[in-house]
């Protein structure tokens, strides 16, 4: 089986966002960029099961859409572990846009499992995994935890209200990926670094798809305001506050 994870190139979470051309971009100056915190585990998981030969797992690819001041992110993923990847050449302008790149990169390389993180920690869009299967027109399964390969068929863990679901799913498949799929992160040794250098990254130009939607202006949230005392012994100004200034109750 071939696995492929798919990554999104995003600001480091301590980042300062600033913004260009009247408030409808983001400033890229001074970004550092990483490979999405979901993705990261994603990827993470993916080597794990390829480590153990029973699992049957012949190689995990990354793919990306971007353009090519993404490269280091791919190739961070490659030290990571990664046997090979893949780039669309192109802005990632809306999900759907994204989605079918990589939907059309899976139908030209054939993987097994596509592990997507269940959402991007810039946009927080959480679409991109969902309509990949559309488009293939294959199985899906979200908010996974677990993965695992039992007799040749992959086995997922989701969480569900209350509790949790093990699915069983023939393949191919798209795994929605969420935070327990893997303890921790894996770190890139420095051997896996030196390797990474001459491992191959495949560019494909885009298909042509139009955009679902566009940018209109960027804000930030309002500032939070100063922090209120209550005195305890009056919970009468703490109702008065909830009710007519907060507008909660």
């Amino acid at each position: 089986m071939k696995i492929l994870v798919c990554i999104s190139n995003v600001p480091d979470t301590t980042t300062k966002i600033r913004f260009a051309e009247g408030n409808k971009a983001i400033d890229t100056t001074g970004i550092q960029w990483v490979i999405n915190p979901w993705d990261e585990l994603s990827l993470t998981r993916a080597l794990e099961l390829r480590d153990d030969p029973s699992n049957g797992i012949k190689s995990v690819t990354v793919a990306h859409v971007g353009k090519a001041d993404s490269e280091p992110t791919i190739r961070k993923a490659l030290a990571i572990g990664a046997d090979d990847a893949v780039r669309v050449n192109a802005g990632s302008s809306d999900a759907y846009f994204v989605a079918l790149q990589l939907a059309e990169v899976i139908r030209k390389e054939q993987f097994d499992i596509i592990m997507c993180g269940i959402e991007s920690s810039d946009f927080n869009g959480s679409a991109v995994g969902g309509m990949i299967a559309e488009s293939l027109g294959t199985g899906s399964v979200s908010a996974v935890s677990g993965l695992t390969i039992s007799n040749n068929q992959p086995v997922m863990t989701r969480e569900i209200d209350g509790g949790r679901e093990v699915v069983a799913m023939t393949t191919p498949l798209v795994a929605i990926v969420q935070k327990g799929i893997a303890k921790e992160p894996r770190i890139a040794a420095m051997r896996g670094i030196m390797m990474a250098r001459s491992k191959q990254i495949r560019v494909y130009e885009p298909v042509p798809v139009e955009p679902l939607t566009e940018v209109q202006v960027f804000e930030k949230p309002a500032p939070r305001a100063a922090c209120r005392f209550i005195d305890p012994d009056n919970p009468a100004q703490l109702i008065d506050l909830l009710q007519n200034e907060a507008k909660v109750i």
